[in-house]
């Protein structure tokens, strides 16, 4: 199971006195030589964290790849194609949210989401849409054309305990039946070193992004050590 690591917050804290550290690639660097297999940042169209600079640097500079994170924008769609990153993930987004809020809106706007994935597609970028796990409705994520989809998993992480097992069968469920419907599954939304271990028991998904909990646990522990603990533990319950 891959891990690929938001950095988005560094940005946030380095935008915060508007200097030039802390350092995107640095910290991109160490992620890499820490377990992380891959770099997640989301451009968005308040610019609030990343920069468009901040995409054009990383995806000369990492020596794995960069999985950029944007909505169906076109000024950041421009940015995509000039770019060209390894995956463009598609998201929905607001501006007064303090994150990703839920999963795309396929169903209202399947016509729209097929018009960017092909326009990536046909520029060699892999597309996934960040979903919810509705199995009624993967014909109609099959429909746009993308390949890949990633769970948004914030309903379990924010669930209580005894709320947790019926949302990780649903889970469970979901992939098996996309699996079957010939996507690669991700997952990603609110995992942190709790409760991430579960969703690595589950066959079939093959990428976890994961950003807030290392970055927030590098205030503590360091970067490094952050990636590296999440690494470990994405291997060890991968296995179970």
């Amino acid at each position: 199971m891959l891990l690929g690591v938001n950095i988005d917050h560094i940005a946030t804290l380095r935008n915060a006195r508007g200097t030039l550290y802390p350092s995107l690639t640095a910290a991109a660097g160490i992620v890499e030589l820490n377990g992380g297999d891959f770099i997640t940042i989301h451009l968005r169209e308040d610019r609030r964290h990343i920069k468009e600079d901040d995409l054009y640097t990383l995806n000369k500079c990492v020596s794995t790849y960069i999985n950029l994170e944007m909505a169906c924008n076109e000024d950041v769609l421009k940015h995509a194609l000039k770019a060209k990153p390894y995956k463009v993930t598609l998201v929905p987004e607001r501006r007064e949210e303090l994150t990703t809020e839920g999963g795309l809106n396929v169903k209202d706007y399947l016509s729209k989401i097929t018009e960017y994935t092909k326009e990536l597609t046909n520029a060699g970028i892999i597309v996934s849409l960040f979903i919810e796990g509705r199995i009624d409705q993967i014909e109609l994520f099959a429909k746009t054309g993308a390949k890949e989809i990633e769970i948004h998993t914030g309903k379990y992480a924010e669930a209580k305990p005894h709320e947790k097992e019926v949302l990780l069968k649903d889970i469970k469920k979901f992939t098996d039946e996309a699996v079957k419907a010939g996507f690669r599954v991700c997952a990603g939304h609110g995992l942190n070193y709790h409760n991430t271990q579960d969703i690595c028991r589950i066959n079939g998904i093959e990428e976890l992004n994961i950003g807030h909990s290392i970055i927030s646990q590098s205030i503590f522990l360091g970067l490094a050590e952050s990636v590296r603990s999440m690494k470990n533990l994405i291997l060890e319950y991968g296995k179970i």
